[in-house]
């Protein structure tokens, strides 16, 4: 009779703790399939989870795709979301920006609407804290869907150059620059280290927050801007301090004298071995914070409440005819460069994601 309960508790024990677990598929299914297919975010309080390469992000809030001083990008991507902080930061830098001759925002990337690895490019924009703002300013124009999907962002390089190209910057750009790290709860903007330079170079006076201009690899197309973690997200690992350096000195420097420095030619033939790449793991649900299987099966938001403007003004926004999001057209973006190389998904994508195999946008650098 003993053993006959225990059978039966064990038996209850089972039934109530299974609906609480991730299916087998859902935990060997890659996460940013699981995010990758949710068009709107998750009907909870906002708040980031994880870290920046890793979590998600509940509650998270669209940019309009267009406002009195910004023009959204790449609509098919899905990708204008993020929590309300970052939202206000964007929109409130719109008009700081188009006073001092900066004609408007080109909002690149956020966020998925849930946040999560992305099913193409970025490894970190996971918890809708990170945007990318095109270093190109907002025509006076307002382009239609087709033109935002096709139309590239324009590097301030100049040509097979590490060095900022004169006549694609002027003062308006340094100060778009400035006015983006001025926000306090910005910690960092990652840029092209020739654009770091030019601002280490030229600004003059006060240059404090030249600390959170950061270089990297790329990010020359467009800046890279990142808030903290916001309050009300504990679950939110924050990032590794800038310290008080400027950045200007040794830390620059390297990048000139080592990481873009000519390879020297060897007068001796070395036959060098091929080595094998690892392919880097795909993140599935189990590797991210617990808190994130809730926003992957929480309800949705109604799309007519789902984004955040900041200011109520009289702009009236066009009217665009936007297709149904499809994983699909997510994944067959355009890259933003105007030669950006597309590279072909593996021959068991369709299985792995769920659609055809189709040219996904350029590879971009870890962060």
């Amino acid at each position: 009779m003993r053993i006959f309960r225990v059978f039966i508790k064990l038996i209850l024990l089972v039934a109530f703790t299974l609906p609480l677990l991730p299916t087998t598929s859902h935990a060997a299914t890659a996460a940013k399939r699981l995010f990758g297919a949710k068009a709107l975010p998750a009907s909870l309080k906002a708040a980031a989870h994880g870290f920046y390469s890793k979590g998600c992000i509940a509650g998270a809030k669209a940019i309009p795709i267009d406002g009195p001083n910004w023009q959204v990008m790449r609509l098919s991507r899905n990708r204008r979301w993020g929590h309300p902080d970052l939202v206000k930061v964007i929109e409130d830098l719109s008009y700081k920006a188009k006073d001092d001759g900066w004609n408007g925002l080109l909002v690149g990337d956020m966020s998925q609407p849930r946040g999560g690895p992305m099913l193409t490019g970025h490894r970190s924009h996971q918890l809708g804290l990170d945007a990318d703002i095109w270093l190109r300013p907002m025509p006076d124009t307002r382009w239609n869907y087709k033109q935002r999907e096709t139309i590239s962002a324009i590097s301030v390089l100049k040509k097979k150059s590490v060095y900022v190209d004169k006549k694609r910057w002027n003062r308006a750009t340094t100060m778009l620059l400035y006015h983006a790290a001025s926000f306090p709860n910005v910690e960092r903007i990652l840029v092209h280290p020739g654009i770091k330079k030019q601002l280490c170079d030229t600004v003059r006076g006060d240059r404090r927050w030249l600390n959170k201009i950061r270089p990297y690899w790329g990010h020359h197309y467009h800046f890279h801007l990142r808030i903290g973690c916001p309050p009300g997200s504990p679950g939110c690992r924050t990032q590794k301090s800038t310290g008080s350096d400027l950045g200007c000195g040794k830390l620059l420097a390297w990048w000139f004298n080592v990481a873009f420095a000519p390879k020297k030619k060897s007068k001796k033939k070395v036959v060098k071995k091929k080595k094998k790449t690892k392919k880097r793991r795909q993140l599935v649900l189990n590797d991210l914070p617990q808190a994130c299987k809730t926003v992957l099966k929480a309800s949705s938001v109604a799309k007519s409440n789902s984004e955040f403007r900041v200011r109520e003004t009289a702009f009236a926004a066009v009217t665009i005819d936007m297709p149904k999001f499809s994983m699909a057209s997510a994944m067959g973006s355009q890259p933003i460069e105007k030669k950006g190389k597309k590279q072909n998904l593996p021959s068991n994508a369709a299985i792995e994601l769920g659609v055809d195999a189709i040219p996904v946008p350029s590879v971009r650098p870890t962060r």
